[in-house]
C-alpha cells in the first residue's frame, strides 16, 4: 500500500458503542470524493449515521461489505491521490498498535462528554470500549517478485485520520459532530474546541448554532428474514419456518430489557382509579377549545411530574462505581429536574422519547411536546438526545386494549408508571353503586432506591389527582 494512501478508520460515533453494521456504501471504488462527502451508511444500536470522509481523492479500497459488522478503529475506506490506480481488494490489516497518546486522550474526552450528555436508556446502552487503531503488517510476496515487502503507512496518520480533517487545525472525532456543523453551515475552522488538544465536541457546535442539534435520527433497518430451508428443529421436531437476525434497535431493546431484569430487584404496586372526573373536565375544555384541549396523557404526565417532586426517590439512578480505595461503592444519583419519557410504538419497534425538563411545563405544553416527539419518533427523525435522556417513564399501554402490565423498568431508570385502558365499571360512589370510567395504574419500581411506602405514596398521589383533577391542577 502506498505511503500516500490515506486510510480512514471507522470512528467512534460518539454513542459509547464499539461496533457498527455497514448498511450501504454511498461510493464505489474509482469514485472521486471530496472532504465531508458521505461515503457510507452505518447503523449502531442507537441510530443510522452517514459517515463523511475526512479525505479528498480517489476511492481505492472499500474495507467491508453491506451487512458486515465493523469494529470501531478498523479501516473503513482507503483514499488515493487523484490519478493513482484504484485497488479492488483490501490488503490485510492485522497487527494491532495503540493509539497515539494525544488521540487516545482526545477520544476519551469525547466519549466522556457524549455519555454525560445522553445517558443510557432503552435504545442506548453500554459503555465505550474505545476502538484501537491498526496498522498494516508488511506484506511478503514470493521470492521471485521484484519487491519483497510493501512500504508501511504512517501509523500516527492512521490514528489521526479519524480525528482530524486534513489541512485544518480543528480536531473532530465524531461524524455526528461534523454532520451537525455541516447541516447548520458552521465552519469548523471558526469553532474553538473545548476538548483535549482542542478537540471539537458536540457542545462546541451547539454553542455555535445556539444550542440546536440535528443529529442523525435512529432508523431501524428491517431484519432480513431467511426463508425456510427445510431444516428440522431438534427440540420440537418441527420444520424451521424462518430465521430473523436480531439487530439494530431490536437488539438494543433485548439487551436493555435483559439487563434491567438481571440487575434491578423490581417490585410492582397497582390501583384501580375512577377517571370519570378527569374525562368530564377534558370534555368541558374541548367544548371551549376544540383544537387546544390537552390529551389525557398530558394531564397524567402533569400529575406524574408533580408526584415526582413529592417523591423524588423515584426520579433517580442507582449506580455502582469504584471508590478511592479500589473497592466497590454504590450510589443513588438524584436529578435537579425531570425528563419524562413515554413509550411510543413505531414501525421500527418500541422507542422512548423523553420530554426534557417536563417539570417546568403545563399540561398544554406537555401535550404539545408529547405530540411533537411522537410524530418525529414515528417518522424516524428523533435525535439520540431525545431518545436517550429520560429519568422516569410513563407507559400508556391502554391504547393496546389491556388493563395492566408487569412492566420491565427502562434501565437505568428506577421506575415506570403504566396506564391501562379506561372502561366502564361498577363503582361505589357515596354509598351507591354507579357506572364509572375506571383505569388501572401500575407502578414498577427499583426496591433498592425506596421502600413500598414511597412507591405506594407516589401511586396514590397520581390516583388522587386523576380522581380530583380540578383541585390538584389548581394547586400546581
Amino acid at each position: 500500500m502506498s505511503a500516500e494512501m490515506q486510510v480512514f478508520l471507522l470512528p467512534d460515533l460518539g454513542e459509547g458503542l464499539t461496533e457498527a453494521e455497514l448498511v450501504n456504501w454511498l461510493v464505489a471504488v474509482g469514485d472521486e470524493i471530496r472532504v465531508d462527502q458521505p461515503i457510507a451508511e452505518v447503523e449502531t444500536a442507537k441510530s443510522m449515521v452517514e459517515v463523511p470522509s475526512p479525505y479528498a481523492g480517489i476511492v481505492a479500497v472499500l474495507h467491508g461489505e453491506a451487512g458486515q459488522t465493523l469494529d470501531v478503529g478498523k479501516p473503513l475506506i482507503s483514499v488515493a491521490p487523484v490519478g493513482a490506480p484504484a485497488t479492488a481488494e483490501p490488503e490485510p490489516l492485522e497487527e494491532e498498535v495503540s493509539e497515539a497518546p494525544a488521540v487516545a486522550a482526545a477520544a476519551e474526552t469525547y466519549r466522556t462528554e457524549e455519555k454525560a450528555g445522553s445517558g443510557n436508556v432503552l435504545i442506548g446502552y453500554g459503555t465505550s470500549g474505545g476502538g484501537e487503531a491498526r496498522r498494516t503488517r508488511p506484506r511478503k510476496v514470493s521470492a521471485g517478485s521484484a519487491v519483497a515487502v510493501t512500504s508501511e503507512p504512517d501509523f500516527a496518520e492512521l490514528s489521526l485520520s479519524r480525528t482530524r480533517i486534513p489541512g485544518k487545525l480543528s480536531a473532530v472525532i465524531s461524524p455526528l459532530v461534523r454532520k451537525m456543523a455541516r447541516d447548520h453551515g458552521v465552519s469548523l475552522d471558526a469553532v474553538p474546541g473545548s476538548g483535549e488538544s482542542g478537540l471539537i465536541l458536540r457542545r462546541d457546535i451547539e454553542a455555535a448554532i445556539g444550542g440546536a442539534t440535528l443529529e442523525t435520527a435512529p432508523v431501524e433497518v428491517p431484519a432480513v428474514v431467511q426463508p425456510s430451508t427445510g431444516v428440522q428443529d431438534a427440540r420440537t421436531g418441527l420444520t424451521v419456518a424462518s430465521r430473523t437476525p436480531v439487530r439494530g434497535i431490536r437488539k438494543a431493546v433485548a439487551a436493555n430489557m435483559t439487563r434491567s431484569r438481571s440487575e434491578i430487584p423490581e417490585a410492582t404496586v397497582w390501583v384501580d382509579v375512577d377517571a370519570t372526573a378527569l374525562l368530564e373536565m377534558r370534555a368541558e375544555l374541548k367544548k371551549r377549545d376544540p383544537h387546544g384541549a390537552p390529551g389525557l396523557l398530558a394531564f397524567i404526565a402533569r400529575f406524574v411530574t408533580s408526584g415526582l417532586k413529592k417523591f423524588p426517590e423515584l426520579n433517580t439512578r442507582f449506580v455502582t462505581a469504584e471508590d478511592t480505595a479500589g473497592g466497590e461503592m454504590q450510589e443513588i444519583i438524584a436529578f435537579d429536574g425531570i425528563n419524562l419519557g413515554f413509550a411510543a410504538q413505531t414501525d421500527r419497534g418500541l422507542v422512548v422519547p423523553s420530554v426534557r425538563n417536563a417539570h417546568r411545563l403545563s399540561a398544554r405544553e406537555l401535550d404539545a411536546e408529547i405530540r411533537r416527539l411522537t410524530a418525529v419518533a414515528r417518522d424516524g427523525k428523533a435525535t439520540p438526545t431525545e431518545l436517550a435522556s429520560g429519568t422516569f417513564t410513563l407507559n400508556n399501554y391502554g391504547v393496546f386494549g389491556v388493563d395492566g402490565s408487569a412492566a420491565i423498568i427502562n434501565y437505568p431508570e428506577v421506575a415506570m408508571l403504566g396506564v391501562g385502558r379506561i372502561i366502564d365499571k361498577p363503582w361505589v360512589v357515596d354509598g351507591q353503586l354507579a357506572v364509572r370510567k375506571v383505569t388501572e395504574l401500575t407502578l414498577a419500581f427499583d426496591h433498592r432506591v425506596c421502600d413500598g411506602e414511597t412507591a405506594a405514596g407516589f401511586l396514590r398521589y397520581v390516583a388522587d389527582a386523576i380522581e380530583n383533577p380540578g383541585t390538584v391542577l389548581a394547586d400546581l
